[in-house]
């Protein structure tokens, strides 16, 4: 019996470190460039779009589509680094432990 409430025990606190990791990762932003920075994209921890800057040099209407590239590119550069922060914080919160393929925290 005593062995079960130890078990409990470490599940409310992983639970309560689960849940300071989630506030943490809504204040933390990742930024994400492409075509050598003349694009990038912020995200916050969780993939939410924060922002997206343009180099003025890219705004001419030819390049429509090379900039229209440029923004799924850097936002999948963010995406990537905001899943490696992810799964960083977790390791710490699960005590080094690695995450289940295919779990999804965002």
């Amino acid at each position: 019996m005593a062995d079960f409430m130890g078990l409990m025990k470490q599940a409310a606190e992983l639970k309560s470190k689960m849940e300071a990791m989630q506030a943490e990762l809504e204040q933390v932003e990742v930024d994400g460039s492409a075509g050598g920075g003349l694009v990038t994209v912020r995200l916050s921890g969780k993939g939410e779009m924060k922002s997206v800057k343009i180099d003025v040099t890219l705004i001419k209407p030819e390049e429509k589509e090379i900039v229209e590239d440029l923004i799924v590119a850097a936002h999948a550069d963010a995406r990537r680094k905001a899943e490696a922060l992810v799964q960083e914080k977790m390791k710490n919160v699960a005590g080094g432990l690695p995450l289940p393929p295919g779990l999804k925290l965002f």
